[in-house]
């Protein structure tokens, strides 16, 4: 059953008028012309400022791996790995053609250097040594990675490799790689990889190998710090970029560009057309406390409560919003066992019953089922004895 917190707190937010819903009813403008597909989205709320062409089913090249640095930075948040645990380089990984930092078979290197390799020089030995030390081969690794894109509900995406070498099916669009990298973005870490110009590898020894990011914006339009280019001759020239400027992260995806120089300069439109256009109002930060939350059956009364994701609003500039509400839903009665991250509720904000923002709310700890001992002496306690 499902338990409604219509509201827990009521705010009056004196900083936007109307939130734009969506661009359907607006008159698009004029960008990514020479784009196949294109894409532009504020990254807390998701919401689409500009799209053309956005789920159309095409190669992304080395964009792929962004799903494959995802999937490295859940590894590292959960405890599985560690930024300094060693990577062994197979035959395999060692035979990958196209870029590549030419990491030879046997050869040790770190996690951190790994996504190093992967980040600024889209190594695709190096993605492939890290899905065989993540999942054992890359075959499973690939598994891994359209399990997580069906996670993210996304429709117009089949992984076939974890570097984006071409493959027959094998596929994204520019809305999923959007999905994507909000969900990479999560982890504030990865952009101290993919905000980096240069760097090395294997400093100081007569191996040391120079690092340049393939995507020049880090270095010439202020606030980008990230994230993938990509280019094969299927692909043509592509790229996902990300930039902050006061306060607001956006989202930019091109795909199918005939040159490097074109791919960028209508990143570079794109960014602008955001940032002049639009504005983002922080409601929440990630991981805020929101409250604690009675558990059945624990060995813990409660389990505190925290927010999953950045809660924000999107405005058009000079435009304002009040009024808007805050309303919890919760999933269900929380019964032992409960795991820290696990969903627990929604928190929506709405004005006027319309929902501007939902956000997962989760568990900010485990929470094990009581033991035999601990549950009489709660039902004791209820009965006038000790609790």
């Amino acid at each position: 059953m499902r338990v409604i917190l219509s509201s827990i707190v009521s705010v009056c937010l004196v900083v936007g008028m109307i939130a734009p819903v969506g661009l359907a009813a607006e008159k698009q403008p004029n960008l990514a012309k020479e784009a196949s597909s294109a894409i532009v989205i504020e990254r807390d709320t998701g919401q689409v400022l500009f799209e053309k062409n956005s789920d159309e089913k095409l190669p992304p090249a080395s964009m792929t791996k962004i799903m494959t640095l995802l999937l490295i930075m859940e590894a590292i948040d959960s405890g599985k790995i560690t930024y300094d645990d060693m990577v062994r380089t197979s035959e395999n990984a060692a035979s990958m053609g196209g870029s590549q930092v030419f990491l030879e078979p046997g050869e040790e290197m770190s996690v951190r250097d790994m996504i190093k390799a992967i980040a600024i020089a889209s190594g695709n030995d190096a993605s492939v040594a890290m899905a065989e030390h993540l999942a054992g081969t890359e075959e499973e690794f690939v598994g891994m990675m359209n399990e997580k894109a069906r996670q993210l509900g996304l429709k117009n995406t089949n992984f076939v490799n974890t570097n984006g070498l071409p493959e027959k099916d094998h596929y994204t669009s520019a809305y999923d790689l959007a999905m994507i990298s909000k969900e990479l973005l999560k982890y504030e870490d990865i952009t101290e990889f993919t905000s980096v110009y240069e760097d090395y590898l294997r400093k100081g020894t007569d191996k040391e190998f120079w690092l340049v990011n393939t995507n020049r914006l880090v270095k010439f339009y202020p606030g980008v710090d990230g994230l993938k280019t990509g280019f094969t001759k299927e692909a043509k020239y592509c790229l996902t970029a990300t930039a902050v400027k006061n306060g607001m992260r956006v989202i930019t995806v091109v795909m199918g560009a005939p040159t490097p120089k074109e791919r960028n300069s209508q990143i570079t439109e794109m960014l602008d057309f955001a940032f002049s256009q639009y504005q983002t109002h922080q409601v929440y930060e990630r991981d805020t406390y929101m409250m604690d939350l009675n558990v059945r059956k624990g060995n813990k009364k409660s389990v505190p409560i925290f927010t999953s994701e950045s809660v924000s609003l999107v405005t058009k500039k000079g435009e304002s919003i009040d009024n808007v509400t805050e309303r919890v839903e919760w999933k269900e009665s929380l019964l032992a066992p409960v795991h820290k991250g696990d969903v627990v509720g929604t928190l929506y904000l709405e004005r006027d019953g319309e929902i501007l923002s939902e956000t997962p709310l989760i568990a900010g700890e485990d929470v094990a089922s009581a033991s035999f001992w601990q549950m009489f002496k709660r039902i004791v306690g209820k009965f006038g004895g000790t609790s």
